[in-house]
């Protein structure tokens, strides 16, 4: 990779030039300041309109320009009147409230290392004068491509305080897509983990904007001109005067972008989302307060770090969050997703916990295969305390007895087992989680509260919270925050749009993209179909891209369908409805096997719980190869009367599934039928078994056959 060498002089000169040009508003900006206060100006805010023309609201609420500024969308009182911050002027806060408690921790080895608040804010400076004295210009990105440690974390702020972009790069991600972030948002600078992610760097052969790579684990296995280990890198500031870095701070507005969150689209290149300093700093204000977390000063919030931290839930909860309040995040280890995740938590034990769903669905895989080998006596306790523990979380009302008696003999070891004995905080969020996982878990007396957001929103816009919830609602609204039902339907089901201060700049260098997510008053069209009920729970139906329009022009949202065969046919991982301009439903269906530990990449052997199914109905398999395309005739009739079952409570004909396969190998993240978040990328599975696809639609004239024959309606 040719990185271009920096001249520091210039540099100096067009840094000092650029933070003249920066304290004026732009050409565009000025067009449109007439008598008011500059739109550059903090602490202008924009109202709710209910109506705005297209020329008022384009300019000032929205801008695809890195260097671009925004309306807040200030509030008169509560939540949404808070004053505006930038991530110096909180964390500084932070610092003088909570600057002798721990910040972060970590294993290095068997010991465990911590740095507090006031060490934490000082190496995001000095790291900060690093990247400035290694060229890093404003507006510029600083690509983070690694998992989770506190060098990410410090890396992120500094690249914030230092007047550049935090780039999260998903460390899944191809050379091609890394170029792609990298080019996207001018990376002066990326900050890799290891010898493996620096090696898809180095496989890049143009970036033009580049000058530096820093590598923060791991000895270096060559040396190249511009590549530091972490060491050599903070030495680079240590001793540089605070000056540079504080004029830079000083300038700094919380209307400005600091942040890039890269979408994981299932379909193009993903999006730049530009995140504002008041979108980070209020979200993190409100999030922490409407879920009442505790601030340091009275009981400290712990929470474990393992999700990626380029997706916006995992900065949202382990970076701002927790240091709006004064919580200690700890580190989980690199393998923590194949099965170190539980010996973290148990050594940790956090006070919140972030899962997306499919983390909660393999400790649930994971219990049940353990309670498969358990004594016939234990089985039966845990059936009763399941009982006991559903009924009485469900109902809200605690049946003294019988609940003192569960919680003693099961719920308390279970917790202990998962490292959540002390977790009050348990969410689930970036994905659709299945009634089935939940109540699972409710059973267990732990709720798992459901939140509901998207990048462009930073994240949360919803959150169930333990006086408000209800089972498969994604909660209610953050104070401070709107939502429209755009265009509802007979039952209500309509768009959800967000508006708040929580919302977007826009799409850095997408005008056009930007312009399809917000409207002209400003509201942020999710893309998700969903209805609010008179208590304002809001319920997720469906997405309009993933929305089933048969040809006979029925629409049909595949999600509760999918989840439906799921829950009435354990064996099954994943399924997919298929049948968008086709004559019936059909579905492609995975079975639940072993995921390789080092690769995540799924193998032919079953999961110990789906050997035990395949036994309970009398089937000998023990290999996803030995049930696929129809080859076990006893699992083939099972999976079935599953989907019998499922089609008896279909609302139409149009809705029941007609034809269905089992796939060689379950859907996963290295298979590419996976987003970074579990999230189920459509448009490739359907890429992918278009053969098999093609098949169901070949006799289109009688969907029944008679080895997969449909049950009268």
């Amino acid at each position: 990779i040719h990185i271009g060498q920096y001249n520091s002089s210039c540099c100096l000169v067009s840094s000092f030039y650029s933070q003249i040009i920066h304290t004026f508003p732009s050409p565009s900006q000025l067009a449109l300041v007439k008598n008011e206060t500059l739109l550059s100006s903090p602490s202008v805010s924009a109202q709710r309109p209910d109506s705005l023309s297209l020329a008022v609201a384009k300019p000032d609420l929205w801008t695809s320009s890195g260097d671009g500024e925004v309306k807040l969308r200030m509030g008169e009182s509560g939540f949404a009147s808070e004053p505006p911050l930038t991530v110096d002027q909180m964390f500084k806060t932070a610092v003088e409230r909570f600057g002798s408690y721990t910040a972060l921790g970590w294993k290095e080895g068997e010991q465990t290392k911590t740095i507090n608040y006031q060490e934490y804010y000082q190496a995001c400076r000095t790291a900060a004068k690093s990247f400035l004295k290694l060229g890093l210009e404003r507006y510029h990105g600083v690509g983070i491509l690694g998992f989770n440690s506190a060098e990410w974390f410090i890396s992120d702020i500094a690249a914030i305080l230092a007047g550049g972009f935090a780039v999260g790069i998903y460390t899944t991600n191809s050379p091609d897509a890394c170029q792609y972030v990298a080019e996207n948002c001018k990376a002066n600078i990326i900050v890799v983990e290891n010898h493996k992610q620096l090696q898809k760097i180095l496989q890049v052969n143009k970036l033009p904007h580049l000058k530096a790579i820093i590598q923060y684990k791991d000895a270096l296995k060559e040396k190249r001109p511009n590549l530091y280990t972490w060491t050599e890198f903070m030495e680079l500031g240590r001793d540089e005067p605070d000056t540079k870095l504080d004029d830079i701070i000083t300038i700094q507005k919380p209307n400005q972008c600091c942040t890039l969150i890269y979408t994981s689209g299932t379909t193009g290149q993903p999006k730049g989302v530009m995140l504002s300093h008041d979108n980070l700093t209020w979200t993190a204000f409100a999030v922490g307060r409407y879920v009442r977390l505790a601030e340091a000063t009275k009981s400290q919030e712990i929470v474990v770090s393992y999700l990626p931290l380029s997706h916006i839930a995992a900065q949202m909860v382990d970076i701002w969050v927790t240091m709006k309040v004064g919580g200690a995040t700890y580190f989980a280890q690199p393998d923590a997703l194949k099965g170190s995740l539980v010996n973290t938590m148990r050594e940790v034990r956090p006070t919140a916990f972030m899962g997306v769903p499919r983390v909660w669905e393999k400790m649930q895989e994971k219990m049940k295969s353990v309670g498969a080998k358990s004594s016939t006596v234990r089985r039966k306790v845990a059936v009763w305390a399941k009982g006991v523990g559903l009924q009485t979380n469900l109902t809200m009302a605690r049946t003294p007895m019988n609940y003192r008696l569960a919680k003693k003999l099961v719920f308390k070891k279970v917790r202990k087992a998962l490292g959540l004995d002390r977790c009050t905080k348990c969410y689930t969020g970036a994905a659709p989680i299945t009634k089935d996982t939940l109540e699972f878990f409710l059973s267990l007396d732990i709720p798992v509260y459901e939140l509901y957001g998207m990048s462009e929103s930073t994240g949360p816009h919803t959150i169930s919270l333990p006086d408000a919830f209800r089972l498969t609602s994604v909660g209610k609204l953050i104070p401070g925050c709107e939502t429209k039902i755009n265009n509802p339907d007979e039952e209500g089901n309509g768009e959800i749009c967000f508006w708040g201060r929580h919302v977007f700049m826009g799409y850095l260098n997408q005008a056009d993209k930007t312009e399809d997510a917000l409207d002209t008053e400003g509201w942020l069209h999710s893309g998700d179909l969903g209805k609010q009920d008179d208590n304002g729970f809001l319920f997720i139906t469906g997405r309009i891209k993933e929305l089933i329009i048969t040809a006979g022009g029925e629409n049909i949202p595949p999600v509760p369908i999918e989840d439906a065969v799921k829950e009435a046919v354990p064996l099954v991982s994943n399924a997919m409805l298929i049948g968008d301009k086709r004559k019936f439903l059909a579905m492609l269906l995975t079975i639940k096997c072993q995921v390789n530990g080092d690769t995540g990449a799924p193998e032919d052997e079953l999961m110990p719980e789906a050997v035990e199914l395949c036994r309970k109905l009398g089937s000998n398999a023990m290999r996803v190869s030995e049930i696929a395309g129809g080859r076990d005739p006893v699992i083939h009739a099972a999976i079935q009367e599953g989907i019998n079952r499922v089609n008896e409570k279909a609302t139409s004909n149009a809705q029941r599934i007609q034809k269905w396969t089992i796939l060689n190998q379950d859907f996963s993240i290295p298979g590419g039928e996976l987003g970074p978040t579990m999230k189920l990328k459509r448009p490739v599975v359907m890429k992918m078994y278009k053969e098999q696809v093609e098949n169901f639609y070949k006799e289109v004239v009688t969907p029944s056959t008679p080895d997969n024959s449909m049950p009268p309606k």
